[in-house]
């Protein structure tokens, strides 16, 4: 937690001329330095978050291995730090596996799944020899047996008939999900699967969502698993949830989730099975702060802030109505408290980041915060309106590492064909 607010990032501090720092980098030196749309990466962070997860683990259940859901931040500079610190890589397609191969990760330390891999999904895994690809029905099943010419471990994604108290997109683990075999087809799944000489199966996967705060979900998810038989392997996904605003409740620490995990793996799956959890916001969500240009200000019967980005940028607020918490890098001391509502610049009234919240009078030329942007914004973000997708640059002890760079106009029009 940062020492000036429990939203920035770990490293978050006050230099000695009052100004921002995050990774003992000047924030506003990095705006001018990067301009705006800008995404920040406190990377000291980041990693301590990995070796977090995997300790909480690893001290219970010795066996376990934590792959970071890519789909969260699909760049090869993320998906390095976190295997630099033993991470895994769960990607659900070849174009996020060509992140994971691109960023150094083994191939034995990859696995694939999706409800929806395609041939060129499937052997661009195959190819490269992943360590386990999660067969997510019985189509799949079919043309994994025309494709693997070598041994492929698999695992099975089941439908644990779950429902995860987060926003009906999130949720992956109930009955009416797309994911996964239903119970009632599980055991023809495993015979069909093991019929195949090239295909090992491993084990079982359940995820049941994202952005879930409440550990019993996650127990009763291990407590489906245990009726389908015994395995060597259990992936029991992720989505532990992250605090988004000063009013939410903190969020179950790794630790927490941890503990609840594993006394629910000892109780009905063993004590001698593989391990694996796929985290991917609790990861990554908040090590970044979005950085932004309030180009206008408008004070009414309605306030508005508009700013040099929003729905380009980060879909979050738009699509699950997720709540961010902005405030004025570097206020002015004196400037009072006001009610705002922060908007991007494109043509929808749907493009409001925030829908209100206290700010320090904000005027055109400052730069407004958005914490907790470390998870999906960078994944999400779009060319609406010939927008140009920001860079994310890496902090750490002082340096500031670019790690993608600011799109430029050669790029929107890369793929045009006049």
């Amino acid at each position: 937690m940062s020492e000036i607010g429990p939203l920035l990032p770990a490293t978050a501090a006050l230099a000695d001329d009052g100004r921002l720092e995050i990774g003992g980098c000047v924030v506003a030196d990095l705006v001018e330095q990067f301009g705006t749309p800008l995404l920040l990466i406190d990377e000291a962070a980041l990693r301590e978050q990995a070796r977090t997860q995997l300790a909480a683990l690893r001290s219970r259940h010795g066996n376990s291995d934590v792959y970071f859901a890519t789909k969260a931040f699909p760049c090869p500079g993320i998906i390095k730090s976190l295997a630099d610190e033993g991470c895994g890589a769960d990607v659900v397609s070849a174009g996020e596996l060509l992140f994971a191969l691109t960023a150094g990760v083994a191939p034995e330390r990859i696995l694939m799944h999706g409800n929806a891999k395609s041939e060129r999904d499937l052997q661009a895994a195959l190819d490269a020899q992943i360590g386990l690809i999660v067969i997510d029905g019985f189509d799949e099943i079919d043309r994994l047996k025309r494709l693997a010419t070598k041994p492929q471990s698999v695992l099975l994604r089941v439908n644990p008939g779950v429902d995860a108290p987060t926003h009906e997109a999130m949720a992956t683990g109930h009955d009416g999900s797309k994911f996964g075999i239903s119970g009632d087809q599980i055991g023809a799944a495993i015979e069909r699967i093991n019929s195949i000489p090239m295909l090992q199966l491993e084990g079982l996967h359940a995820h049941i969502g994202s952005q879930i705060l409440e550990l019993e979900p996650f127990a009763r998810a291990v407590e489906k698993l245990a009726g389908y038989g015994e395995f060597a392997t259990y992936d029991l996904g992720g989505g532990l949830g992250v605090r988004y605003t000063l009013a939410d409740a903190p969020a179950p620490t790794p630790d927490d989730y941890a503990a609840t995990l594993i006394e629910a793996v000892h109780e009905h799956l063993g004590s001698d099975c593989r391990i694996i959890v796929e985290p991917g916001r609790s990861l990554v969500a908040a090590a970044g702060v979005t950085a932004y240009s309030a180009e206008t200000v408008k004070r009414g019967a309605h306030n508005f802030v508009a700013v040099d980005g929003g729905m380009g940028d980060n879909l979050e607020p738009m699509l699950y109505g997720q709540r961010f918490e902005p405030l004025v890098l570097d206020a002015p001391p004196g400037r009072a408290a006001e009610e705002f509502a922060v908007v991007g610049p494109h043509c929808e009234s749907g493009d409001r980041l925030v829908g209100t919240s206290a700010l320090a009078e904000p005027e055109v030329g400052d730069t407004i915060l958005l914490p907790v942007t470390g998870a999906y914004c960078y994944t999400l973000a779009n060319n609406y309106n010939g927008s140009r997708r920001p860079p994310v640059v890496l902090l750490k002890d002082g340096n500031a590492r670019e790690i993608v760079r600011r799109e430029t106009d050669d790029d929107l029009l890369a793929r045009q064909i006049l």
